[in-house]
């Protein structure tokens, strides 16, 4: 998808994300920066400070560090002297690659989310997400030709997803994968993982009045300059309706995170397929359109919104119900919206 589409896709979600200048600080006023080459997405940092200079001066340091991770993180891309994910792919059963430890704490956490998740999220499934990768570039490129990938390449390429092949040897700083077929695709959580590292820093500087909305992973550091919550929209899936979002949240020391299937998507013979891959079907599913998690850590939020996506309504509903401080909602084919317990505490009355 063109860096222009993301522009569209993500304004909403950041004017949504943006406070309202009525009763703000006398000491604070509100500024934000935006970048639009970072995950090949929109970012945005909004947040209050004493002044222009001030802020800027700090949003410097937080897109620099955001830019490493994209270059680090990035599976499609080279750049001079960085080991990337890239590199690691494309040494898969040649040799160990020494990396950046960042690249390392990204794998390690990734693995972890592989056993939470019970392997909905998947950082090993490359060699399926890169087969949907290729017919849907082909099908955005050419509509009248768009066709599915086979049964046969999609098993073929799912011999090839088992997570326990990434070799990470932290005395050497190394990432090996052991299956020369193996590709790591962290698309799942990258995002959101940077954007909880980038909060994290902020909050080393001592700020408490900061958002960030990052390709749509919304990251709140305490509240607006006036004490009041930050506010953010869960986006309607049906992109032409009038009302931009289905509901708004209260976010403060929190994240948003939605995935849908209502963005990236190629059409096939009238039918929608999306880019959110079952890991066991290594098909789309299409029993939501979103699913959005609401937590304190944005890497987590990623992570669980996609394998909830990916599940039951029950399964994902168990185990969004196991962890503490996590809340979810769900948007279903028949554009009904229901949701946990605690994700009503978030939800402000219009």
């Amino acid at each position: 998808m063109k860096k222009y589409s993301f522009f569209l896709i993500f304004l909403i979600m950041i004017l949504s994300v943006l406070p309202g200048c009525g009763g703000e600080s006398t000491h604070l006023n509100r500024y934000s920066r935006s970048s639009f080459d970072l995950f090949d997405t929109v970012a945005v940092i909004t947040g209050f400070d004493t002044s222009k200079e001030a802020f800027d001066a700090k949003t410097d340091k937080l897109l620099q560090l955001l830019e490493e991770y994209h270059q680090l993180y990035d599976i499609y891309h080279d750049y001079d002297g960085i080991n990337n994910l890239k590199t690691v792919n494309d040494n898969a059963g040649v040799r160990p690659v020494a990396v950046d430890e960042r690249v390392l704490d990204l794998l390690e956490y990734c693995i972890e989310m592989y056993r939470v998740t019970d392997g909905y999220t998947n950082a090993a499934m490359g060699s399926v997400l890169s087969v949907w990768h290729g017919y849907r570039e082909a099908g955005a490129e050419n509509p009248e030709r768009a066709a599915l990938p086979s049964r046969e390449e999609l098993e073929d390429a799912a011999q090839h997803v088992d997570i326990s092949g990434i070799i990470i040897d932290r005395t050497e700083n190394t990432v090996y994968l052991s299956d020369p077929k193996m590709q790591l695709d962290v698309g799942s959580i990258a995002k959101g993982y940077a954007t909880e590292k980038i909060a994290a820093e902020a909050e080393k500087m001592g700020w408490d009045h900061l958002a960030f909305s990052i390709g749509g992973n919304v990251r709140t550091i305490g509240t607006k300059g006036d004490g009041t919550p930050w506010t953010a929209g869960i986006q309607n899936p049906d992109l032409s309706a009038q009302d931009a979002s289905v509901c708004r949240v209260a976010l403060t020391d929190l994240a948003l995170v939605t995935s849908g299937s209502y963005q990236r998507y190629y059409m096939v013979d009238g039918e929608r397929y999306h880019h959110i891959i079952h890991p066991d079907t290594l098909y789309p599913e299409n029993r939501f359109v979103s699913v959005s998690i609401v937590c304190g850590d944005a890497g987590m939020a990623d992570a669980l919104s996609t394998a909830v996506f990916n599940m039951t309504y029950e399964d994902g509903k168990a185990l969004i119900d196991s962890m503490a401080g996590v809340e979810a909602a769900w948007i279903d084919a028949e554009g009904d919206f229901y949701y946990t317990d605690g994700f009503a505490s978030t939800l402000i009355e219009e």
